[in-house]
């Protein structure tokens, strides 16, 4: 699958509490690293006609703000937690600035959330001012949003299906701990991988540290980077010294050009 350059802007790399977390006094949430200093996960993905952003979390409006976004075409979602669909109600300030209705991509199952979560956009009785957007069913089949090839692969996060995308020779993974080998094979080979890993200890529903670089093994992209960290998995430096030499952790605002 070919895809035009892109450019992939890391809005944040936390886990569903980011870092710091509330009231914690362990060394993560203290560092003064900004490095260590992570919101919840999403990516901006931009070619020179198309920009999209996989999840809005609650932090949604914060990043597009620190990332100085100017255009946004459409969103693009994972599944329907809360830590990745809490923002949407930010597309309001593209509805104004674009005069366009938003395109959001979700499945059925999505869908169903974000309909219970955010009833007043779909009220009969429409509040001025509330966010305008028409939503895109997908499931498993490929399909494009502008210029950018989507590749949807199935994923597993503990019982509850999760989306994974290839964009081009980009790979974006999030919420995961499972994989089957045929989807598996959809992931080889990218230019860039983009995998979460929590921390070291086992988990019901995320990929730990080592679990993350086996899957990267495995999967043999060219670069690797690591997202939705907790404060449990360590110090961005101090973590990034074990990790082979093509794999970094992600940090917020992190950009790639691919």
């Amino acid at each position: 699958m070919s895809s035009p350059s892109i450019k992939i802007t890391f809005l944040g790399t936390g886990t569903s509490q980011g870092i710091p977390v509330i009231a914690c006094t362990c060394k993560v949430c203290r560092s003064t690293n900004y490095k260590d200093v992570r919101l919840r996960s999403s990516v901006l993905v931009e070619s020179t006609n198309t920009s999209l952003v996989i999840d809005t979390g609650p932090d949604f409006r914060q990043q597009l703000l620190t990332a100085k976004t100017k255009r946004l075409h459409a969103v693009l979602f994972t599944h329907e937690h809360k830590d990745h669909i809490a923002g949407l109600d930010e597309v309001r300030a593209f509805n104004f600035l674009q005069k366009m209705r938003m395109p959001v991509y979700a499945t059925e199952q999505v869908q169903t959330a974000i309909r219970r979560e955010f009833a007043y956009i779909f009220s009969e009785e429409k509040y001025p001012g509330i966010p305008e957007i028409d939503l895109y069913t997908f499931d498993k089949e490929s399909f494009s949003i502008g210029d950018l090839p989507i590749l949807p692969i199935d994923v597993m996060h503990h019982h509850m299906p999760v989306k994974a995308f290839r964009i081009g020779s980009f790979s974006y993974i999030t919420d995961a701990n499972f994989i089957s080998d045929s989807e598996k094979e959809k992931l080889k080979n990218s230019t860039v991988l983009v995998v979460n890993a929590l921390r070291r200890e086992e988990h019901v529903s995320h990929f730990t540290l080592q679990q993350a670089l086996k899957l990267i093994e495995e999967l043999n992209p060219r670069k690797a980077y690591l997202t939705h960290i907790s404060h449990q998995l360590g110090l961005h430096d101090e973590v990034s010294k074990e990790l082979p030499p093509h794999v970094e952790l992600a940090f917020d605002g992190l950009q790639l050009i691919i």
